[in-house]
């Protein structure tokens, strides 16, 4: 009888296991949206007939056109944990193939230290070294490493050859750390060449979690990205909103797809948003919701001289289309309200009146599968298009810390199914 017994639980034991595992899926744990490196020379300033020289410009680094021989390290930090690892490399906006020598994963320890048990060399369909085609990305092959939830990881990148203008995310708000010649990628700390807060040609990571673990995208531009929050501190909305999961309980990971400067009806910075939509928010691994606030450059744009104007009705066209999109994928959509943004430097009138008419039907839309009302929490009550003060950065456009965390506290954790404990 107990023999009988002990043979129907190994071999129960040997059908589970294997479909415990199959049950997992990747899902994206951070992501950063690829731009292309433009650096055009800064036209000349007139100067007046009989007016004194200028001072000479205080020379400052040059800027990064490309890396040749030099380790790259990045740090990045992760929305949820998960048992195995593996990162997604870009070369979207090269001109040529891109090299990679050498890529290796960590934990970190410190600046740009690692903690050396954590180190994983990376490899690409076997190989330890890997030939991006331009326009695309590479997966690495997945690595054994505890990845914590919202805690720092390390890749290291090293480029044996002349990468050409880098694919990049500009807004990284992270210190990245560049070598000098040579191939750093498993050392466990090294002193940079120089550092920058940019992140180059690393798209995602990725964790194997388990069936029920979801994704939220992050989607719009600086506001999004978070642009003028403290460097370091994770301090961006998406990411506040992440620990807030964390502490809640939640399997949901969040990542940024927040481009600056990024816009809905033209390219900005980066391409316009149905230009990359596929790429920086159906094709997330584990996506089931998207949150979406962007148009305050298009608005803004419009109002310089000789800039095509715009409309509200054109911008929710575009809104439509990405709704319609996401939920073609079961993805439930939520809108988000356009900050204010009087005072800053492209501010009119006419925009406001854009600004009003947009966030009306973000509220009012049938459309949708939930709405965070951002304006709401950020505005004056005082008076309606600036920055509550306290929240208020120098440009009148972009939040401070304060304004960021008061964005994610005021998220309603419900409309992704989560239950108050």
């Amino acid at each position: 009888m107990n023999t009988r017994i002990l043979q129907i639980s190994a071999a129960a034991a040997m059908l589970l296991s294997p479909m415990a595992f199959a049950q997992e899926h990747w899902v994206a744990t951070w992501a950063a949206s690829p731009i292309a490196t433009n650096i055009p020379a800064a036209p000349a300033k007139p100067v007046a007939a009989g007016a004194p020289a200028a001072a000479p410009a205080k020379p400052g680094p040059a800027p990064l056109r490309s890396f040749n021989n030099q380790t790259i390290r990045m740090v990045v930090n992760t929305s949820i944990g998960g048992r195995s690892v593996r990162v997604e490399l870009a070369n979207t906006f090269g001109t040529d193939r891109l090299k990679i020598g050498s890529a290796h994963i960590a934990l970190r320890d410190h600046d740009s230290a690692i903690v050396p048990a954590s180190d994983r060399k990376l490899t690409f369909s076997g190989l330890t070294s890997a030939m991006i085609p331009p326009g695309a990305s590479m997966i690495s092959d997945p690595v054994d490493l505890s990845v914590p939830a919202v805690g720092d990881l390390v890749v290291s990148v090293y480029l044996p050859g002349d990468s050409g203008p880098p694919t990049q995310h500009a807004t990284g708000l992270h210190t990245t750390y560049i070598s000098s010649e040579g191939d750093f990628t498993g050392l466990p700390d090294f002193t940079p060449a120089r550092t920058t807060n940019s992140w180059y040609f690393l798209s995602g990571v990725q964790v194997l979690a388990p069936a029920d673990t979801g994704l939220i995208v992050a989607f719009g531009d600086s506001i999004t990205d978070g642009a003028t929050s403290t460097n370091d501190t994770d301090a961006a909305w998406p990411s506040v909103l992440a620990r807030r999961l964390q502490d809640a309980g939640a399997n949901l990971a969040v990542v940024n797809e927040g481009i600056s400067g990024n816009r809905v009806l033209g390219d900005g910075a980066g391409v316009s948003v149905l230009a990359r939509f596929e790429r920086d928010v159906l094709a997330q691994p584990g996506i089931k919701y998207l949150v979406f606030m962007e148009a305050i450059n298009d608005i803004g744009g419009a109002s310089r001289a000789g800039a095509t104007p715009v409309t509200a009705e054109e911008i929710i066209a575009i809104y439509k289309q990405m709704i319609d999109r996401a939920h073609m994928r079961g993805i439930k959509v939520i809108g988000a309200t356009l900050t204010p943004y009087e005072g800053a430097a492209y501010y009119s009138e006419p925009g406001e009146g854009i600004r009003t008419a947009v966030n009306q039907w973000i509220r009012t839309t049938g459309m949708l599968d939930g709405v965070v009302d951002f304006d709401l929490v950020t505005r004056d009550p005082e008076h309606r298009g600036k920055f509550r003060p306290g929240f208020n950065i120098r440009d009148n456009l972009h939040p401070n810390d304060a304004g960021y965390r008061a964005m994610a506290d005021s998220i309603d954790l419900s409309l992704f199914g989560v239950r108050k404990r």
